[in-house]
């Protein structure tokens, strides 16, 4: 197949250069820290950020960090432990100067769950549904009766690329710290590959299928890309919707399963 490029600009949210000291230490406060869904695979912050701070959060495990920002709109945040079991350092992180942060909070999480999958199934801070969205009230109608996970994923799939176009005009102007509304993104009837990828699990998630948002690269871009792998028949395959809505918009055939081989990921959620 040709090469279809998108004018997409490049999102690296969610991972920045965070250089952190120790200097202050950490607080032992633990009401910042909820750990009552662990058994889900997820955890959440209830932190009320300081309006003029930049805040975040940084989950490490095994040497490799996810660093996402914190908003004083929202006390109460979702996150997963995406990297398989074992003990993650979870920190509260506030901006000194530059790209310098402090430590405010840091704990240890423990992970041991049976079925690493079911965290692919939650609402969490850059995939958040929940049932009153009309976006998963649209995911439970196309999949009315419906009972084969494969004709779920291809019908709320068919809707998304056939409904949702590429958004150029977002894709130039969003910032660094954009996070996805799925609501906006099926109203408005457009988004960024952030965007489509995001409306793509949570509505997959809403009918209990497990699946990943990812980020990375694809011979199929030529910038930043985020794509979805759902899991199917036990078996993790790789869907693009902000590709193939591309594609059917020329008129191009497009294919619901795409080569993972085509596709680099460096950070999934």
């Amino acid at each position: 197949m040709k090469k279809f490029y998108f004018m997409l600009l490049t999102l690296f949210v969610l991972v920045t250069s965070v250089q952190v000291t120790t200097v202050d230490a950490a607080t032992t406060d633990t009401n910042w820290l909820n750990t009552s869904k662990l058994t889900e695979g997820v955890i959440s912050i209830q932190y009320e950020v300081p309006a003029n701070k930049r805040t975040k959060l940084m989950i490490t495990k095994d040497n490799s960090s996810y660093t996402y920002n914190l908003f004083s709109s929202n006390q109460s945040e979702v996150f997963p432990l995406q990297q398989g079991n074992g003990s993650y350092k979870v920190s509260v992180l506030e901006n000194t100067t530059g790209n310098k942060y402090k430590v405010v909070y840091s704990d240890v999480v423990d992970l041991s769950l049976s079925n690493t999958n079911i965290v692919y199934l939650n609402s969490v801070q850059n995939i958040k549904w929940n049932s009153s969205d009309k976006a998963i009230q649209k995911a439970q109608q196309l999949t009315q009766g419906i009972t084969t996970d494969e004709e779920k994923v291809k019908a709320i799939y068919n809707y998304i690329v056939k409904n949702v176009q590429y958004d150029y005009k977002l894709a130039g102007s969003v910032s660094t710290d954009y996070i996805p509304n799925i609501n906006n993104t099926l109203s408005n009837k457009k988004g960024i590959c952030y965007d489509y990828s995001s409306l793509f699990a949570a509505m997959l998630r809403s009918v209990d299928i497990p699946t990943k948002l990812v980020m990375g690269n694809t011979s199929y871009v030529s910038e930043y890309h985020a794509w979805n792998e759902v899991l199917l028949n036990g078996k993790w395959v790789t869907i693009d919707t902000t590709v193939d809505a591309g594609l059917l918009k020329n008129k191009k055939t497009a294919e619901l399963i795409k080569s993972s081989s085509k596709y680099t990921s460096a950070k999934f959620y």
